[in-house]
């Protein structure tokens, strides 16, 4: 509850309302039987009418009246309940809203770590059901609380001022009720996490499908597929069904439990009659109360296990927005950037054990270029991860003569260009995917970043040639198409000052590569650039090449020292010649 407030905050005069609403609502509601009840025994019978004499003299013995009054009361109540459910639902909207806007949020400005070990489909739940869940609560199930609470005390204070004896008897269920809702909130609470967590794995698997269903075509793994999502979703099944039960259970003997009730107040309010103990109206308003009570009672159970299923979402959404966030400190500092970047004694673990890289040392002075060899698993991309503080590291890094640790990390990743061998692109036209930093990039830019890429002349065969959709992720793309607009989207920005190239000309053929680094070379001079890539010719012009293994800088020099020096870059050289 301490955790809903915080959300409800804001908009407490809306649940306010709602509540006063439904309450005013509920008066109503208890005022029909007590009008039914003057009927039967004061209109048709000639029983006294106590309080409601003055009905009697306004109306005398005429049903049409007290019918008319009950019509109005049904009116008045029907628009009580409108604007309860308006209020409560504007509010919880809202409430909605925002949750949705701070958890976006959060995860733009979650720290690369953390996106690393989060399952993509889990955080799509998060964001979606759980917040649905906590949303309909927060529209429903929180302002029936107050009415729940308000029925019963009014009610069976009504009920006693009419006959105290059958008020016992109308009440005995109750406290097996209450008891029994009780612990089918503790069941449905665990069962519905298990839910919830089943149901994000099987978003998962279905979000890794759809991402990489190219791969799973080309790989002809749709059966593998198929069978891994029959496994997940019938795991979801079992517990969600599991869930069901639990409910088919409770409301099955609630149900019970309630007509026992309703049974025990016919057989004992129809002997206190045949007594003379109450009248006929009496017993006719209590069949109406204990029927009205005993709704909020079971309510109570079905609240609780909104309550139990709120609780899980809102404890889900928490963990969300209580990860760690990237964050500018204000003390750290927007230096101007060249480009001479300095590595001393730099070592980095992922899982505090073994290393991924090792003491790396070197120095690559401003508009030079370094190129990077090694095989998978070396640190390769570790290392220029780093570079853009994508993680935490040992030792010194300096840009500039600047700790990069006290640089601002928005600063450093508006001066460091960053393209991946496997680009993300989006679902829009191939300008506005090239443009996507800035919106007022002029045409001409494009173009030139383009023809840089060495992708112009491909876009203008396209359909509708720079305005084409290209389709979620690039999907119509080659790869060598989507590397090439990925290196377009990151050149045309001229305020980077260090670009880095993470094997993403692996997929263009060696005429190509060769043109798009003779453009880039010519196009950003006095920038900074490193190059990974496991094609010596791609590295071949660089100002100085490392060789990693294992985390740790094997080979050192210029493209000449290092095919004149026995290592595993010569290896490599004499192979891919061969190959030639």
């Amino acid at each position: 509850m301490k955790r809903l407030v915080t959300y409800i905050k804001g908009y407490g005069l809306a649940f306010s309302l709602a509540i006063l609403a439904i309450v005013i609502a509920t008066v109503m509601q208890l005022a029909v039987p007590l009008l039914i009840t003057f009927a039967i025994d004061s209109v048709i019978g000639n029983e006294p009418a106590g309080r409601l004499q003055f009905l009697l003299d306004t109306y005398g013995k005429n049903l049409s009246g007290v019918v008319l009054l009950v019509i109005l009361i049904s009116l008045f109540r029907g628009l009580f309940m409108f604007l309860k459910g308006y209020l409560s639902s504007y509010a919880a909207e809202n409430i909605a809203q925002e949750t949705r806007d701070k958890l976006y949020t959060q995860i733009q400005y979650m720290t690369f770590e953390r996106h690393t070990r989060k399952e993509t489909g889990d955080m799509i739940q998060r964001c979606t059901s759980d917040v649905e869940t906590l949303r309909r609560f927060l529209g429903v199930q929180i302002v029936d609380l107050g009415r729940i609470i308000f029925m019963i005390l009014l009610t069976v204070g009504i009920m006693l001022s009419m006959n105290v004896k059958l008020t016992l008897f109308s009440v005995l269920m109750i406290p097996v009720l209450f008891f029994f809702s009780y612990i089918f909130f503790t069941k449905v609470q665990k069962t519905f996490e298990k839910s919830d967590e089943a149901e994000g794995k099987l978003t998962t698997v279905l979000q890794e499908n759809l991402s990489g269903v190219r791969v799973v075509r080309a790989f002809g793994r749709e059966d593998h597929e198929i069978g891994k999502f029959e496994e997940v979703n019938r795991n979801h099944q079992g517990i969600t069904y599991k869930l069901i039960e639990i409910l088919a259970w409770f409301w099955a003997s609630s149900d019970f439990l309630t007509l026992l009730q309703s049974g025990i107040v016919l057989v004992v309010g129809a002997r206190m009659v045949i007594s003379g103990e109450i009248t006929l109206g009496i017993l006719a308003a209590f069949i109406t109360y204990i029927n009205m009570l005993l709704w909020p009672v079971k309510q109570s159970g079905r609240l609780l296990s909104e309550f139990g299923k709120t609780t899980v979402a809102v404890k889900r959404i928490e963990e969300i927005l209580s990860e760690t966030v990237e964050e500018d400190l204000p003390e750290e500092v927007t230096p101007d950037i060249a480009g001479h970047l300095v590595f001393k004694n730099v070592s980095f673990s992922y899982d505090g054990n073994q290393k991924a890289l090792d003491n790396i040392s070197f120095e690559l002075p401003a508009g030079k270029t370094l190129g990077i060899l090694g095989s998978t698993g070396a640190g390769k991309s570790t290392l220029v991860h780093l570079l853009q503080r994508l993680y935490p590291y040992e030792g010194s890094i300096t840009l500039d003569g600047v700790e990069l640790s006290t640089i601002k990390r928005s600063h450093i990743r508006k001066k460091i260009g960053l393209v991946l061998q496997e680009p993300h692109l989006y679902a829009k036209t191939v300008k506005q995917n090239i443009a996507i930093t800035k919106s007022d990039y002029e045409e001409a830019q494009i173009v030139a970043a383009a023809q840089a890429a060495s992708i112009h002349s491909n876009i203008l065969t396209f359909k509708d040639g720079y305005d084409t959709i290209i389709g979620e992720k690039g999907v119509s793309l080659s790869g060598g198409q989507k590397q090439r607009i990925a290196i377009s989207r990151t050149i045309i920005d001229e305020d980077k000052r260090i670009l880095i190239f993470d094997d993403s000309l692996s997929a263009v053929d060696m005429e190509t590569d060769t043109r798009i680094r003779q453009a880039l070379k010519k196009r950003s001079k006095d920038i900074t650039t490193l190059i990974i890539s496991h094609r010596i010719n791609t590295l071949s012009q660089a100002d100085l090449i490392l060789v990693l293994d294992e985390g740790k800088i094997v080979q050192k020099g210029t493209h000449e020292e290092l095919i004149r020096e026995e290592g595993l870059y010569k290896r490599i050289w004499d192979l891919q010649q061969m190959v030639v």
